[in-house]
């Protein structure tokens, strides 16, 4: 099979040498070459040779991926043996007969190799083969063949961030909004095709920085310092098996430069401004690497609310009017530092340590306008407004260490890993309600009240893993893991009934809540081809968890739960080896997977701040269990690529907001409401019309259908978001970026969000010999504000909310680089990856 792949992945992508007499001269890395077309291939004469070897950067030592190797005889040009390297950067030929040959091997950004190897009739092997980039050196900077905005590999998508300029100076969020198949809503909120049941992991690991709050996190990672994301979308077995749409993996940037090297960069906007650094040593066997960041955002908002009661007629009132304005400040900082060590050939050891604090304040004024009700006659007509101030703050840190074992057989590796992870978060408020319309004097206040809610979540993993290649095709990969987690919320509602007197404990509203959650795994996986054009991937995971949890006073009862899960899944890969259309594969998947809430679905404290729409966890929620399925096609054509999907999933037990009116307020909690399916497709391409140009665009559609048998309640529809990334080159250093997206209307149980678009241009200039760069970017900037509006209808209740985000903002960020030529090569190094948990959203007032 892979002995026709070449043809078409080196003819169109680096002009090889079988189209040419002589290798091709060293070009400037513009990452596209010359397009030739490629010869027919002879037949090979057959034998028992074999012929091995693995291609690096020469720079680097990091392994060139899907480089091409073509055979040649020992005179002339056209190829009679090809193949393409592994994401190892490995190749084999085999059934070759002996002889003396000539070895091509070529790839874009490099110059083209060519060896005289001599064949025997059994296995040869060239060792480690190193390519040359065809690279510039400016200074004290080395810029090599650079990567495609969008890649796409076997099992993953993977978008790298720093090759977009319109991320300079944002954070996390901005750069997630980019990534093919994620939906970032103007909240932060981030979605999977469609389903917020995805896990975010921080260079392979899970992290205290998302253990409340996916989306107050990706405002603290500043964009300047993520590498790239890379999408999983239907993870193996070795991956914990939470996440019915799959994993997004942010890969913070990391220099395996030889001394000393790294950055600073400043960016200064109308809506948020940050700073950062990195600071990176290596000499020998020891290696350091460190970063540190702060930022600071400002946003104003305003919203209004009009909830109608429905009558037994069908007919409906107006009920509530609402309308709301306000402000919010916040900021904090970033750091990690790191540390690994090689004490011998085959040993690796790393220790690093990664920290955050966040911060924000925000006041709000609230007027409230309440209509009389034949419904709720305990509600009487009035008005009033209430005036509050929120605090918000939170920090983590993440101790992880990791020792990996490899052999001198190739792929073989062993690994044992731990984690400390710690999050601790306050959540407060206070405020003063008076009558009527506004603010008043401290004489006409009529309520009071104030909250102070801790909550805390400890977290412990231990984690080993074996990888054992049995030959070039059939692998094995076992492994087990313990994750002991440790969550509590410890609230406290103080109230002062007539706005006049001194606030006093409120019991009925307070509580501490203890949640303990154990969670012990086993997994096996094994890989292997059925024939030349076949691979598959065979694995199961088995979980055991364990959940103990109580309330320290009242009558509400504890939580107990116990079981085990079997949850298997398996892919089967297909590359047809057409020489007409070689590069095409052709996969399908299927997955069992459970997530577990999370704090933020499971804790009890009621959030009063808005007391006639109150919001709250809940602690008896059980986990869900998705079954994922998938079909992907991938295909190159003349340099672009093109990824077609079609997958289902289908959840048991999914955890939904549920809301209900109770005496004219509207209370929200979490159920497991029944089922939750969705079918959909997804198309990705990637193509670049001229070598300074790229164009990058996916589509996804699906359809969704939500079930509650026991609330008598659904709904369904058609969803769908696209988004579109280009960028253009010019000459001298300067370049353009644009990037934009549209969701449409999101399907709720009860009703509906309002679609929502973002778009984003950046313009950048190097200067000082490439060492530095000047950036200007210009967000949402046609509209000051986005209405982020939704639709609640039941048989009870019709609301409608208008939510105005302020988007629209420039900025202008400056980054300075500075470092050596790389020596080191890099070892493999393992981190741990907890995913098992069902995340939380913004702003649903669960913390």
């Amino acid at each position: 099979m892979k002995r026709y792949i070449p043809l078409l992945v080196t003819g169109l992508l680096n002009a090889p040498a079988w189209a040419q007499t002589t290798p091709p001269a060293a070009q400037p890395s513009t990452g596209i070459s010359a397009v030739p077309k490629p010869l027919a291939m002879p037949a090979a004469p057959k034998g028992t040779g074999r012929l091995t070897g693995t291609v690096l950067d020469a720079a680097t030592k990091k392994p060139v991926e899907f480089a091409t190797v073509a055979l040649l005889p020992a005179t002339g040009t056209t190829p009679i043996d090809g193949t393409v390297c592994d994401e190892k950067g490995r190749f084999v030929l085999k059934s070759l007969a002996a002889g003396t040959y000539r070895l091509q091997i070529s790839f874009i950004g490099y110059t083209a190799r060519t060896e005289t190897v001599t064949i025997t009739d059994g296995p040869t092997d060239l060792g480690t083969l190193p390519l040359a980039s065809t690279a510039q050196k400016l200074g004290e900077v080395t810029v090599t063949g650079e990567r495609d905005v969008i890649e796409t590999k076997p099992d993953r998508i993977v978008y790298n961030a720093e090759k977009d300029i319109t991320n300079s100076g944002g954070t996390a969020a901005d750069v997630l909004r980019k990534v093919p198949l994620v939906n970032v809503d103007p909240d932060g909120n981030v979605e999977l095709r469609g389903t917020s049941n995805v896990r975010v992991l921080i260079n392979n690991k899970p992290s205290g920085i998302v253990a409340s709050s996916v989306a107050d996190a990706m405002k603290q990672i500043p964009a300047d310092q993520i590498k790239s994301v890379e999408v999983i979308t239907s993870p193996s077995a070795k991956y914990d098996a939470e996440g019915s749409g799959g994993i997004i993996n942010i890969i913070l940037k990391k220099n395996n430069l030889q001394g000393t090297n790294g950055s600073v960069g400043l960016a200064a906007g109308t809506r948020s401004s940050n700073g950062n650094a990195a600071l990176n040593y290596r000499k020998g066997k020891i290696g350091l690497t460190s970063s540190a960041s702060g930022f600071a955002f400002y946003s104003p908002n305003r919203n209004d609310l009009q909830r109608f009661t429905k009558n037994a007629n069908g007919s409906d009132a107006l009920s509530l009017e609402q309308r709301g304005s306000g402000n919010t400040l916040g900021g904090g900082g970033f750091g990690r530092l790191g540390l690994d060590y090689d004490p011998a050939q085959y040993h690796s050891l790393t220790l690093s340590v990664q920290g955050s604090m966040f911060r924000n304040s925000g006041d709000n004024e609230l007027y409230n306008n309440i209509h009389y009700n034949s419904l709720f006659p305990l509600t009487p007509a009035r008005d009033f407004t209430r005036d509050s101030e929120r605090r918000f703050r939170t920090q983590s840190y993440d101790v992880s260490g990791s020792y990996t074992r490899t052999f001198a057989q190739k792929r073989r590796e062993w690994s044992v890993l731990g984690q400390h992870t710690r999050n601790r978060n306050n959540q407060n408020y206070s405020l003063d309600q008076y009558p009527g319309d506004g603010v008043g004097p401290a004489a006409e206040r009529d309520y009071r009240e104030e909250s102070l809610n801790l909550a805390r979540n400890l977290e412990t993993t231990l984690q080993t893993d074996y990888v054992h290649p049995f030959s070039e095709t059939t692998t094995l990969e076992t492994g087990a893991k313990a994750i002991l987690r440790r969550v509590s919320s410890n609230y406290t509602i103080q109230t002062d009934p007539t706005g006049q007197s001194i606030l006093t404990y409120n019991a009925a509203r307070s509580n501490a809540f203890r949640y303990d959650q154990d969670v012990l795994a086993a997994y096996g996986s094994y890989g292997f081809n059925i024939s030349k054009k076949v691979s598959t991937k065979l694995g199961a995971r088995v979980e055991r968890t364990n959940i103990d949890g109580s309330f320290q006073q009242g009558d509400e009862r504890g939580v107990a739960q116990d079981y085990i899960n079997l949850l298997p899944n398996l892919s089967v890969s297909y590359q047809p080896g057409n020489p007409k259309k070689p590069g095409q594969s052709l996969r399908a998947a299927y997955s069992r997977r459970i997530q577990r809430p999370q704090i933020f679905y499971l804790n009890p404290f009621l959030n009063a701040t808005d007391s006639l729409n109150t919001s709250r966890g809940n602690p008896d929620l059980e986990p869900e269990l998705t079954d994922s399925y998938e079909l992907n096609f991938t295909t190159f054509i003349k340099g672009s690529v093109l990824n077609i999907s079609a997958y289902a999933r289908r959840t048991g037990n999914a955890i939904e907001t549920y809301r209900e009116v109770v005496n004219g307020v509207n209370k929200q909690t979490f159920l497991n409401i029944g089922r939750n399916a969705t079918y959909g497709t997804s198309i990705f391409g990637s193509v670049k019309p001229v070598p300074k140009w790229d164009v990058s665009g996916t589509v996804n559609v699906y359809y969704v259908s939500l079930k509650s048998p026991s609330l008598e309640l659904s709904n369904s529809g058609l969803m769908y978001s696209l988004n579109l990334n280009s960028g253009y080159k010019f000459e001298k250093g300067l370049s353009l970026q644009f990037f934009g997206g549209l969701n449409s209307p999101r399907i709720q149980l009860q009703g509906q969000q309002a679609a929502w678009t973002f778009y984003s241009v950046g313009l950048r200039k190097n200067l000082l010999k490439d060492k530095a760069d000047l950036t200007l970017n210009a967000d949402n900037f046609l509209q000051a504000t986005r209405n982020l509006s939704s639709t609640l209808d039941t048989d009870q209740f019709r609301q409608e909310t208008n939510n105005y985000i302020y988007m629209r903002g420039v900025r202008l960020a400056f980054n300075y680089r500075f470092g050596k030529v790389s020596t080191q090569p890099p070892k493999r190094r393992r981190g741990i990856q907890n995913d098992d948990t069902k995340q939380g959203e913004s702003n649903q007032g669960q913390q």
